[in-house]
């Protein structure tokens, strides 16, 4: 297997300490704090590990506080109910003795329903398209401050965008965005462990759609972006070591915050689940 998916799955198995307590190391993304979706997917692994014979179809989450990457992560799972269908945990992440992540998720049996699905976007397939990596080789050239993105081929995520976009000269652009995402490798067949690597993905620029419209990036020092929540919901079983196309649109911004939505669909045109967040977008003076 690929040496750093290995390593990224390894880092949301976390360690059970008590029946309702469990800690995490710390990965790093290059970013000053804790990566976002690493707090998401092992909160996710936590609450599931104390569930029987139910899938995730919702979560909820707050971020509290910055991260440290130097410190391992205690998750506290409060079994809030067990009911006939529906199953509810709550799951709080400390650090130092202070909570930094706040997590519901609810958990229900597969039941039979009436269902339906807006269909999938009509897009290049992922084979048209380069992957990030191959991105971020073209654009060596234009300066020496593009050797501070992490240029590794063999990344855990492969994300392959439909409309490249320059994190360095960003040009104002509709609030819409897609990309192709998978994990770079194939994964044990173990639903809690797709839905969390999903749910680390899916923070993966996810606010940025809401940047696009003002010219933004995260690279522009003036610029300060950070996560504020994230919700997801599950409409149905995958597998993240295929193909799924992220979709996302930003209908608001205002007040230093932007709201982003995306759905995410199978190579076969399934929608399988959709997220929602909101983040802090500042403009520092003096930057």
């Amino acid at each position: 297997m690929n040496p750093r998916v290995v390593e990224l799955v390894e880092l949301l198995r976390i360690e059970q300490l008590e029946r309702n307590l469990f800690r995490g190391v710390s990965g790093d993304v290059g970013s000053s704090a804790v990566f976002g979706g690493q707090v998401l997917g092992q909160a996710v692994m936590a609450a599931a590990a104390t569930v029987e014979a139910r899938n995730l179809h919702s979560l909820h989450a707050y971020f509290l506080r910055p991260g440290d990457k130097n410190a391992r992560i205690v998750y506290e799972v409060e079994r809030i109910r067990d009911g006939g269908s529906f199953t509810t945990r709550r799951v709080v992440a400390v650090q130092h003795g202070q909570p930094i992540f706040n997590f519901a998720a609810s958990f229900h049996a597969l039941q039979d329903g009436p269902a339906h699905a807006m269909p999938m976007p009509d897009v290049k397939r992922p084979e048209e398209l380069l992957n990030e990596a191959q991105l971020r080789l073209t654009r060596l050239r234009r300066g020496p401050e593009l050797r501070r993105v992490p240029l590794h081929d063999d990344m855990p995520i492969e994300i392959r965008p439909l409309r490249p976009l320059d994190p360095f000269e960003p040009e104002a652009q509709p609030p819409l965005d897609s990309w192709w995402m998978r994990v770079a490798d194939r994964l044990p067949d173990d639903p809690a462990l797709h839905q969390a690597l999903l749910a680390y993905a899916s923070d993966f620029g996810f606010v940025r759609t809401a940047m696009l419209p003002h010219g933004l990036s995260f690279y522009q020092p003036h610029v300060q972006v950070v996560s504020l929540d994230h919700a997801m919901w599950f409409h149905d079983t995958f597998r993240f070591d295929e193909w799924m196309l992220y979709a996302t649109d930003s209908p608001a911004a205002g007040r230093a915050r932007g709201f982003v939505r995306g759905s995410l669909f199978t190579l076969d045109g399934r929608l399988v689940a959709s997220a929602a967040q909101e983040g802090l977008i500042r403009l520092r003076r003096g930057a």
